[in-house]
Parts: C-alpha cells; structure tokens; sequence
C-alpha cells in the first residue's frame, strides 16, 4: 500500500516542478525583456558614449540569450496550448534570439557577422522583437493587476495615469526633443496625447524628433482604445488563457456581458483598429503630394501617423499648422479619408460589433439558404436601442453641425474655395469638432455662430465605448428623450418600442451635471489663472479639453502653469469619465433596506 502512495506520488512531484520550472522561466523572460526593452530606450533617448555602449550591448546580448533559452525551455518542457501557431512563434523568438547573442558577441567569426548584420538591417528588427517582447511581457504582467483588489474605475483611471507618466518620462529624454523643453510641458503633451486630445503646448512638428513623435503616436493609440484592451488581448494571446477573475475584470471595459466572448470582443476591436487604420493610412498616402516629403518613408510616416491619430480621435499632427498647412489645405481627398477614420472611431466599439453580428448573420443565413442547408432564418431587432440611439444621434448632429457651418461660414473660412473644397470643408467642418480636433481653416477666422455650435458639438462629443470623449451621443439622447417625455406628461421613457430604465436616466442627469461642474469650475480656474484671455477662448479651449476634441482658438502655448495644470486634470477627466471617476472615489453602498416617505421637490 505503502508502494502505490509513492508511486502515483511521482506525477504529482513533476507537476509541482513542472510548476516551478514555469514560475522560474516566467520570470526570467519577464526580468530580461523588461532591462533590453530599458537598455533600448537608453540608447534611443540619450547620446551614448562608447564605453557606455560597449557595457550596455553586452546586458543587452545577454538579456536576448536568456530570452531566448526561457522560450526554449517552455515549449520543451511546459508548452501544452492547443495555439500552434503561437508555439511556433515562441520556437523562431527562441532561435533568432539566441542566435542573435551569439552574433553580437562573435562567436561565428568576422564574415558570418558581418552577412548576418547585413541581413537583419543593422539590429534594427531585433530592436523592433525586443519592444514586442516587452510589450507581450507587459500585457501577460497586467493580467494580474486583479489581485490587487481595486476596483475596476479605480484601476482604469491609474492606467491612464501610469501611461501618462511614462510617456511624459520618454517624452523628457534628451533625444525625444529637438530643444530643451520643461516637464511640465512634456507631461502635457503626454496627458494630451494619452486622453487622446490634441491640445499642445508644443510644435510636434518642430519641436519633436522622429523618436518623440512615435512616442506620441503611440500614447494616442494606446490611450484611444484603453490600456486595459492592448494588455488584455495580446496577454491571452502569449499566456494562453484567462482566470475567472481576469474575465470578471475585463468585462466592464469592453461591456461584453458573455465572460466567455471576452477574448473573441477583443479580436474584434483590435482587428477593426488594425483594419480602419490601415485602410485610411493607404488612403491618406494615396491622396497625398510625395513632393511635399523628403522621401517615400517620410509620407508612409505621415500617413500611418495621421490614420491613428484620426481613428484615435487624437487631432495630433505632424504638420505645425495641422491640415491647414501649405500644401495640404486643398487635399480635399485626402480630408474626406480622414473624416471617415473620425467617424469611424468615434460611433463606438459596441455599435460596430452589433452591425458586425447583423452582417455575420445574414450571410450565414444566405450561404445556408443557398447550399440548401436551411431556410434563412430573420433575427429580430438586431439592431439595439443604443445602436439605433448612437447611430440616429450621430446623424443628426453631423446634418446640423453641416447646415451651420455651410451657412456662417460663407463670408469666413469658405471664402473663396472651390465648390468641391467649400463641400469638402463643410463635412470636415461638421465632424472635426466630435472629439476629433483636426482643422483645415484657420480656427480664428470662425464665425461668431460656428464657434458657439462648436462647443454644443465638442460637449456632446463621441459615443460610448469608442475611442473620442465627451458628453456621449447616447446620454445626450437619452436627456432629450426624457425632457420630452416630461412635456409631454408621460411616466416613462420610451423609444423604438422598449423602456429605457430609471437606471439609466440618472446616470445621464448625473454625467450632465458632473460635466457642466466640471467645465464651469475649469472656466472659472482659468479665468483667475490667466485673467487676460478673452472668455470665448478660454471656453472654448476648456469645453476642448473636456471632451478631448483639440481644437482651439490659440490660446493653448499662452497658457500659464497653473492653466496648463487644470487643463490636464480636465482631459484626464473627460477622457476616463466623469461617473467613472465618481465611482472609483465614493465608496459604494450596500443593498438599502429601509425605505423613506416621499415628499415633492418643486423643480421648474
């Protein structure tokens, strides 16, 4: 009896240090992707002496060799995924890494090396692997921020504020900047680019290298879709699942009700990014001059650049008058393409995903109707009421914001184009203020009129669950819906023949209340901070904020610091939310039990 206990002892005992062996070789890859990623943004950042570069390149060899042999070790011994695909991407990483130590320090011989570093451009795909590496690590590392016991706003906005950070830190490096420029600048235009805004108090074009405007580029893309969705996605992908509590935890970010959709909603999102922006960087180049680049790389930049950031809803450029600069002003082609990566980003994920549904559905149904499989079956209401909202919303806000603008503008901004550039202008005109903040016209030359309707449209924004800020299109639904509703004398909310919730009206009254609060305390701020500026301006440039959109009458660089400090508290605000925030801070009440006699509140 004796025998048998150890005996079937063994497999346990190897599953115990099969663990360890994981635990061990996890933290190995992670340490050492973590000090090359380190070591490269050293070499990127400062202007390295040789000596340095002689002690840092041999950490760096050395770091890509432990990589190399932990992914080695956890597909001989450990790898069990059903991902074939990801098991073999992990076996290249392990050769080519490995191999690449090996070369730097020699071991092949002159030749080799030198055929071998003609091959791989000089480390700069290696470079490139190491930056992914340290992004996979990072993303598998996220995924046990749940054992910190936070709530999920709370560890949503510390995500933002972390990147912030970190991207104010990169854009401080000597190297990231063409001129010294002051942290609080950096952290600016880091929490700028981060709540996707666009509001600089720098020249990107000028003032940063090609090395800071990637980081920039980066923040922007990484804060349009939320940290928690990159590291979400891409930490499945690597660690080959999810616990209970990672999929409890994810789910509020993507509102995706199904734990077990979770990994399926984040491909979704990250493939409908990679495919917009890709289709709508091809666009941009394709429509743009090549005789206003220095070269081919130069334009591929600009336009990759331009298709995140209007996607992103960023408003970021790398042009110091924006899309307003010579030579671009009248690319009315090119306008257009960036107008639909705009509306795109900013109609919302979960609106997307549910006409994705709609078409999955109706050519499954044909296909089987077809191959005589089944008779098509129609799905009822496909289409939600906060798709049906958002969609219908969205609409009318960009018909009139295209009336308004067409009719003040006559004598100002579309004096003298082109009938097809005055059309051009006006639908860029109208889209531009929903969160995206990209210009083509001179913003100072607004029209009285147009600038008002500007900050009704900047203060409604984007849509929920999409990449731009603001008021959302839904809630501000919602509010109209509701007022009408009490005008009329009815008791509920009713819309596409369902009931919106009580639920969901207070949450719509408290985000309006919230953001007129916090745009008017921003207003009054910074009137006593820089008390010379014209009240439009500064209305302006805060309802901007708020709502991440970017656009201003150019006060932004005038701005004095305790400005600069409250304009960043705003965008921080307006891109994670205000009810979010709200949330993360009150501490929540338990069921209520007891209920008081009510009494009315006269309201008129």
């Amino acid at each position: 009896m004796i025998r048998k206990l150890k005996i079937f002892s063994n497999p346990d005992r190897n599953i115990i240090f099969l663990k360890k062996v994981v635990k061990v070789q996890e933290k190995v890859v992670q340490l050492s992707s973590f000090f090359a990623f380190g070591i490269i943004l050293f070499h990127l950042g400062y202007s390295i002496d040789p000596k340095d570069q002689v002690a840092t390149s041999f950490f760096f060899n050395f770091c890509l060799m432990l990589i190399g042999i932990g992914y080695l070790v956890k597909v001989l011994l450990v790898e069990k995924s059903i991902y074939l695909a990801r098991v073999i991407l992990e076996i290249l990483l392990s050769i080519l890494l490995t191999l690449t130590a090996l070369v730097r320090w020699n071991i092949f011989g002159n030749e080799t090396t030198a055929l071998i570093l003609d091959f791989s451009a000089h480390y700069h795909i290696i470079n490139a692997l190491v930056i992914i590496l340290f992004f996979i690590e990072l993303s598998k590392f996220s995924l046990t921020v749940n054992e910190l016991k936070l709530s999920p706003s709370l560890v949503f906005i510390l995500s933002f504020i972390l990147l912030i950070l970190v991207g104010a830190g990169l854009l401080s490096l000597p190297e990231a900047t063409t001129r010294d420029i002051s942290f609080i600048d950096a952290l600016f235009t880091s929490t700028s680019a981060v709540c996707v805004t666009g509001l600089i108090v720098l020249d990107t074009a000028k003032d940063f290298t090609y090395f800071g405007q990637v980081v920039i580029m980066i923040l922007f893309q990484i804060g349009g879709l939320g940290i928690m969705v990159f590291t979400s996605f891409f930490g499945f992908f690597f660690k080959g699942s999810y616990s209970i509590e990672n999929r409890l935890f994810i789910r509020d970010y993507i509102n995706e009700n199904n734990v077990n959709e979770i990994y399926t909603t984040l491909f979704k999102i990250i493939s409908f990014t990679v495919l917009v922006e890709g289709i709508c960087a091809f666009l941009i180049y394709h429509f743009t001059d090549s005789a206003q680049f220095s070269g081919r790389g130069d334009q591929l930049f600009f336009s990759l650049f331009h298709a995140i950031s209007a996607f992103c809803n960023a408003g970021f450029s790398t042009l110091s008058n924006g899309l307003y600069e010579t030579g671009f002003r009248e690319a009315y082609n090119m306008h257009l393409a960036i107008s639909l990566a705009i509306i795109l980003g900013g109609i919302g994920f979960p609106v997307v995903l549910n006409y994705y549904s709609y078409v999955k559905h109706l050519i499954v149904g044909f296909m089987k109707n077809m191959l005589g499989i089944e008779k098509y079956r129609h799905t009822p209401r496909v289409s939600s009421v906060n798709t049906r909202l958002v969609v219908y919303t969205t609409g009318i806000l960009l018909v009139i914001g295209m009336v308004v603008y067409a009719i003040s503008e006559q004598d100002h901004t579309l004096k003298g184009l082109s009938p097809y550039g005055k059309f051009v202008t006006t639908i860029f005109g109208a889209v531009t203020p929903r969160t995206a903040g990209f210009n083509t016209v001179d913003m100072r030359e607004l029209a009285v009129p147009t600038a008002l309707v500007y900050l009704f449209l900047m203060w409604i924004g984007a849509s929920p669950g999409s990449t731009g800020g603001g008021l959302k299109t839904s809630t501000f639904a919602v509010a109209m819906l509701n007022t009408f509703s009490i005008a009329s004398g009815k008791t509920r909310v009713e819309v596409f023949r369902r009931q919106v919730s009580n639920e969901t009206l207070k949450k719509a009254f408290a985000v309006i209340s919230l953001s007129v609060l916090v745009m008017g305390l921003g207003v009054f701020l910074l009137m006593i901070f820089d008390p010379e500026l014209p009240l439009i301006d500064v209305a302006f440039e805060v309802f901007s904020a708020f709502s991440t959109v970017g656009l201003t009458l150019g006060i932004t660089s005038q701005l004095s610091l305790g400005s600069k400090l409250v304009l960043m508290a705003i965008m921080l605000i307006g891109r994670v939310g205000t009810l979010t925030i709200l949330i993360a801070i009150v501490r929540r009440i338990g069921e209520q039990r007891y209920k008081y006699p009510e009494e009315t509140v006269y309201i008129t």
